[in-house]
């Protein structure tokens, strides 16, 4: 299954199915198809970490026969945020990478057996994350582990989003 088609909220881009054009407010939402209310929220980005993370995502969903929302979030920050200063205004640059995942995640195989949709948000991840889980009522959050030195001076995703998140967290190392 190529995605799983359905109408995205009409603030957010899905890239599963380009082609769809925007819904309006009163129209149907995702949360509303039952094949995603309830279903399993995962954040990917193409690395090892969340590809262990995408592995038991697709195995609870499919056990608990819900559909799978996969979530990319591009950071669109200028790296002026980095550096400690505070940003004129948010960029807005193209994520290409996101495509290229959708075009990954089409073409696999492990995907056949869940309904899924892949839903680009920018910004911060933690953020981002519980909001998908928010707007299509998610029972879990599966996320990957971050190993490294960058992890522990920033403080990895996982730890931030287990603290703050409104509905189980799932930390795949």
């Amino acid at each position: 299954m190529a995605g799983h088609e359905i109408p995205e909220p009409a603030d957010r881009k899905q890239v599963a199915d380009p082609g769809s054009e925007p819904q309006t407010v009163g129209e149907s939402r995702p949360s509303c198809d039952p094949a995603f209310r309830h279903g399993v929220v995962v954040g990917f980005d193409g690395s090892m970490s969340s590809e262990r993370a995408l592995a038991y995502a697709i195995g609870v969903a499919h056990r608990h026969g819900s559909g799978l929302i996969i979530v990319h979030v591009a950071n669109r920050l200028p790296t002026t945020v980095w550096a400690g200063c505070e940003p004129p205004v948010f960029v807005d640059v193209p994520d290409h990478r996101t495509e290229v995942l959708g075009l990954e995640l089409a073409c696999a195989d492990y995907l056949a057996e869940v309904p899924w949709v892949l839903v680009e948000r920018g910004g911060d991840i933690c953020h981002e994350l519980e909001e998908v889980g928010r707007e299509y009522s998610a029972d879990a959050i599966v996320v990957g582990s971050t190993h490294g030195l960058v992890g522990r001076i920033f403080g990895s995703v996982a730890g931030r989003l287990a603290r703050r998140a409104q509905r189980p967290v799932i930390v795949i190392p």
